[in-house]
């Protein structure tokens, strides 16, 4: 008798309505159900921004899904109307474009994040937000979003969507097509696929760099930030995108990080780099570190990180890294 008593308890166990294991298995397929709507709307609007359009078989192969799954997916979607058939081509509709807005912001808020408060190597970012975009509101988001700042890109040069679902136009230029020895700023640096993104950091290219060609062959192009050279394949560099330099960059170009400075040498600050965004922007003006402001070293530290700095007649702590992205013109 004691077996059936026992079936009688995991019979209860498993309908529990909230807890029990039909409950969490419901729970878990809804998830994972939302998961692929969303990530379908995604690779929608990558594509219709693009200029191209998504179609059942390029749905299929982002998802990993099999054609049958695709098709009951694109059914329910619909249904849903997130998107319509238009012969072979897959469309978003407003509401689908509305929802899409909000997942790319999700993501781009939650790369934000994890590479300024977090800390996380850019290349483990993409997958982590990735994992996380699912599971915020409209209102969380605006915490997020106001918690960091109100950044507008992400930590690869990518616009992040408003509230409103707007998303700002920045015009670009792969670095392949760009002018030799001509200054530009890095405004954009392509992490899919994987193997170039990492190639790129590990040459140590970042975001609001400026950077000239140099040297430009089939096998190779060379650039230069006037100190370094980068060396990159051309298939790897047409993932470095780059925009005219403004006039604040300009006179960034005649500049050097302030942890170049030497001890007493006195700097004047001409800007943030671009690559500053988010908390770590508002702490650094908050500490007062706006142009014009004359800033020098002025302890040592004998493992060389932090180091101590005069700002203001107040002495503050920054990092090799924090120091590398204040721009000053030594005076």
């Amino acid at each position: 008798m004691n077996w059936i008593w026992l079936l009688f308890l995991l019979l209860f166990v498993a309908w529990l309505p909230r807890y029990g294991l039909l409950a969490l298995y419901q729970d878990w397929r809804s998830a994972r159900q939302r998961e692929l709507v969303e990530d379908a709307l995604k690779h929608l609007l990558d594509r219709e921004q693009s200029a191209r359009h998504a179609s059942p078989e390029s749905l299929a192969g982002i998802l990993n899904l099999p054609r049958v799954k695709v098709t009951r997916l694109i059914t329910d979607m619909e249904s849903q109307n997130l998107l319509e058939t238009r012969g072979a081509e897959l469309h978003l509709t407003a509401e689908g474009e509305r929802w899409a807005m909000h997942i790319v912001r999700a993501h781009r808020l939650w790369e934000r994040y994890l590479a300024d408060e977090a800390r996380m190597p850019l290349n483990k970012i993409h997958n982590e937000a990735q994992r996380r975009e699912h599971s915020f509101t409209d209102a969380q988001l605006d915490e997020l979003s106001a918690a960091l700042g109100y950044p507008t890109r992400d930590p690869h040069g990518d616009p992040i969507p408003s509230r409103e679902g707007k998303m700002p136009f920045v015009e670009i230029t792969p670095v392949t097509a760009w002018q030799n020895d001509v200054l530009a700023r890095i405004v954009h640096i392509e992490d899919e696929p994987a193997i170039a993104y990492e190639q790129i950091l590990a040459a140590g290219l970042r975001l609001g760099q400026t950077i000239r060609i140099i040297e430009r062959t089939p096998r190779r192009i060379v650039l230069s930030d006037g100190e370094t050279e980068y060396r990159l394949a051309p298939t790897v560099a047409a993932n470095v995108s780059v925009a005219p330099l403004p006039s604040s960059e300009v006179a960034k170009a005649h500049a050097i990080p302030l942890a170049s400075l030497t001890r007493d040498q006195r700097g004047e600050i001409v800007q943030l780099d671009e690559a500053v965004q988010g908390f770590t922007r508002r702490r650094f003006l908050d500490l007062g570190l706006t142009p014009g402001t004359v800033i020098y070293p002025e302890l040592g530290n004998f493992f060389g990180d932090p180091r101590a700095y005069r700002v203001r007649g107040t002495l503050i702590a920054l990092r090799k890294d924090q120091a590398a992205q204040i721009w000053v013109k030594p005076v």
